[in-house]
């Protein structure tokens, strides 16, 4: 099980499974989305996710039609997404990952926009 939080600690959440593939997206979209170089997440199975506190703060935005980024709007911190034409699955923002177990980084997305002065094993 895992469990983690939004920033200020508004929005909690647990998930009752293992997380078995971790993604790190170097696409221009989930840079300006992040605010940093990469977003680090992993694909999860909706049905095992919970919100445990503070659902009313979370807010949608919808990029563009088909998918969702989900964020507390009381301190900005991206918390999820999901895909219209995935709905059984989410991807959760590894970095509000407070307890539980993260394996290894297992794909990078994007490669053509990574940094030069980055250096993660491909």
């Amino acid at each position: 099980m895992l469990e983690g939080q939004c920033l200020c600690s508004a929005v909690t959440y647990r998930y009752h499974g293992e997380i078995e593939k971790t993604i790190i997206c170097y696409c221009k979209d989930c840079q300006m989305a992040q605010g940093s170089i990469f977003g680090w997440n992993s694909p999860l199975q909706k049905s095992k996710f919970e919100i445990t506190s503070g659902i009313k703060f979370l807010k949608e935005y919808f990029h563009t039609p088909d998918k969702a980024r989900v964020f507390c709007q009381e301190c900005g911190s991206p918390v999820y997404s999901y895909r219209m034409d995935l709905p059984d699955i989410i991807r959760l923002r590894l970095g509000t990952v407070t307890s539980g177990e993260i394996p290894a980084l297992t794909e990078q997305a994007y490669i053509q926009y990574k940094p030069h002065f980055l250096h993660i094993d491909e």
